[in-house]
C-alpha cells in the first residue's frame, strides 16, 4: 500500500511539472505569418535551422512563427539534429542558431571549438549567420561562438530606466524607434523600398552586445541601459527528483557602447548577432503577447529585413 502511495505520488508531481511546463510560453499559432510581397519566388534560398545544440527554440514550438514567416517569404528551411562540419553547411545559404544552451550545464558551450572554427571559415568563405542568444545563460553558452566574429556578449539581463514599454512596466522589454534613435540607420532599416522601413523594434528581456567596430551596430543601447550578470550558479536538491540551480546577480554594470544587435561583414560572408530571441517570433504566455504579435512594432518587417540583408538583396 506504501509502495503504491509513493508512485502515485510520483505520478501526481511528474503531472503536475507537465502542467506548469505546458502552461508557459508558447507560439502563437494566430500570428498572420503571411508576406504580402515575398522576396523569393523563383529562386528560395537555403536556410538551416538549429536544434542540435540544446536549443529552447524549435521550429515546431516556439519558432514556429518565425518558420512560417521566412518560409512565406520564399526560404526553404531544413532542421539540423547534429553538429556543424564544412562539409554540412556548404549545403545552405543561411544558418539560423536561436538560444542554444550546453549540454550538461545551460551556460556551457553549446559549440565545439571545432564546430566554431566550421563556421567562421564558412561564412568567411561566403555564408551568412544568424546567431541569436538573449538573457542568461544562452549568452555565456554561445560565447565561444559569437567571439570568433569579434563580438562578446553581455552574458546576464540587460534593463533600461527610460527606454522600455511603459505598459509592460519591464525594463527589460527595450524599445529602439525612430523617437530615441536607437533604431540605427542602415540597410536592415532601410528595407528594399518604402513600404519596409522599420521604425520601431521591441526586444523582449535580453542581453548587451560589444563590438569593437560600432559601425556595425543596428540596435543601439542608451546610456540608461545596465547589465545585470550572474556572480554564482550552485545547485541544490529541492526534491527526490529535481534539483534547482540558484543564480546570485551583480548589481547594475552600464553598458554604454554596447548594442542589443549587430550586423558584420566577414570576409564574403555576413553575420547578424542578436541579443534577444522573442523578438523575431510570435509567442504568448497566458493572455499576454510578445515578440512580432506585440501591439505597434514592427518587429516582423525588421526579421524579413534581417533576412534580406544576409541573402544581399539589401
Amino acid at each position: 500500500m506504501k509502495d503504491g502511495m509513493n508512485t502515485t505520488i510520483s505520478i501526481l508531481v511528474c503531472l503536475l511539472f507537465i502542467f506548469i511546463s505546458c502552461s508557459g510560453q508558447r507560439a502563437d499559432l494566430n500570428y498572420d505569418t503571411k508576406v504580402k510581397d515575398p522576396a523569393f519566388i523563383s529562386n528560395h534560398p537555403r536556410i538551416l535551422f538549429d536544434e542540435g545544440h540544446n536549443n529552447s527554440h524549435k521550429s515546431s514550438g516556439t519558432y514556429k512563427p518565425f518558420v512560417e514567416l521566412i518560409k512565406s517569404d520564399g526560404y526553404k528551411v531544413v532542421v539540423n539534429k547534429g553538429t556543424f562540419n564544412t562539409e554540412l553547411l556548404h549545403n545552405y545559404d543561411i544558418l539560423v542558431i536561436s538560444n542554444a544552451k550546453g549540454k550538461n550545464k545551460k551556460y556551457e558551450p553549446a559549440f565545439t571549438e571545432k564546430e566554431c572554427n566550421d563556421v567562421y571559415d564558412w561564412v568567411n568563405g561566403g555564408g551568412s549567420l544568424l546567431l541569436i542568444a538573449d538573457h542568461y545563460p544562452f549568452g555565456s553558452a554561445a560565447q565561444n561562438l559569437s567571439e570568433k566574429f569579434g563580438v562578446r556578449m553581455g552574458e546576464g539581463e540587460t534593463q533600461d530606466t527610460l527606454n522600455y514599454d511603459k505598459t509592460s512596466t519591464d525594463k527589460a522589454q527595450l524599445i529602439f524607434d525612430d523617437a530615441n534613435k536607437l533604431l540605427v540607420e542602415s540597410p536592415i532599416k532601410k528595407g528594399r523600398n518604402s513600404d519596409e522601413i522599420v521604425h520601431r523594434v521591441i526586444s523582449f528581456t535580453g542581453q548587451s552586445l560589444n563590438a569593437p567596430d560600432t559601425n556595425s551596430i543596428i540596435l543601439k543601447l542608451s546610456k540608461y541601459a545596465v547589465d545585470i550578470v550572474p556572480d554564482s550558479v550552485w545547485e541544490k536538491k529541492s526534491m527526490i527528483f529535481f534539483t534547482t540551480t540558484y543564480t546570485r546577480f551583480t548589481d547594475p554594470i552600464p553598458t554604454l557602447g554596447n548594442s542589443q544587435g549587430v550586423a558584420l561583414e566577414i570576409g564574403k560572408g555576413r553575420v547578424v548577432i542578436l541579443g534577444e530571441a522573442a523578438m523575431l517570433t510570435a509567442q504568448i504566455i497566458e493572455d499576454t503577447k510578445f515578440g512580432m504579435n506585440f501591439p505597434e512594432n514592427d518587429n516582423k518587417q525588421f526579421t524579413l529585413n534581417v533576412l534580406h540583408w544576409l541573402s544581399r538583396i539589401i
